[in-house]
């Protein structure tokens, strides 16, 4: 049996062009591999706290100097990091805000960032310890970016995955959603094809 991480980071939810990109992928998966086990998480719908001081402190505090509301953001942030690691395959919807990603997404990263259980560093450099998963980022843009200096969140993107030891990862990109119908329709149908494939 699978298990398949779906993460949806629109500000809309399950209504945002990236969730329903990420949503058919996940429904043509388990059509085909009906043995599959579906962990949801929505860091829109249910956000996750953005990193402040106190809550870095948490990170950072031994175990046994930790105050109960330093454990109670630990427990939370193990409780995500809890989700990846029981994830073979990863499915992030991923739209573009002025030029980034979502800001509920960098939260997200920021909680499941924990040295000594994500990833550690040694002498030869940082090395990722979610190890043997497929990442699939469904990309959804008003504009056309990609291959441009204005694309920041691939690369972004990219190398935080590879940081915490995900190395597979495959984009599908939407583009040019905002532009015209023409566009949208255009971009949806080339996203879907790609969608049926990858998901065989």
């Amino acid at each position: 049996m699978t298990t398949l991480l779906q993460i949806n980071t629109s500000l809309f939810t399950d209504h945002g062009q990236s969730s329903q990109l990420a949503e058919r992928f996940v429904r043509t998966w388990r059509e085909r591999h009906p043995d599959t086990a579906l962990i949801h998480r929505d860091v829109a719908g249910e956000p996750v706290p953005h990193l402040d001081a106190a809550r870095f402190s948490a990170f950072t505090t031994p175990v046994e100097q930790r105050s109960p509301e330093q454990q109670a953001v630990i427990d939370y942030s193990d409780t995500l990091i809890d989700e990846l690691q029981r994830a073979e395959v990863i499915v992030l919807g991923l739209p573009m805000y002025n030029f980034g990603i979502p800001s509920q997404l960098k939260a997200y990263f920021d909680h499941i960032a924990r040295a000594g259980i994500t990833f550690r560093y040694t002498a030869q450099g940082s090395e990722g310890l979610l190890k043997n998963k497929k990442a699939y980022v469904f990309a959804a843009r008003g504009g056309h970016y990609l291959g441009t200096p204005l694309d920041t969140q691939t690369s972004y993107v990219r190398d935080f995955l590879r940081f915490i030891g995900i190395q597979d990862v495959e984009f599908v990109y939407a583009e040019g959603l905002a532009i015209s119908p023409d566009s949208k329709t255009r971009a949806l149908e080339q996203a879907n094809d790609t969608i049926a494939r990858l998901a065989a």
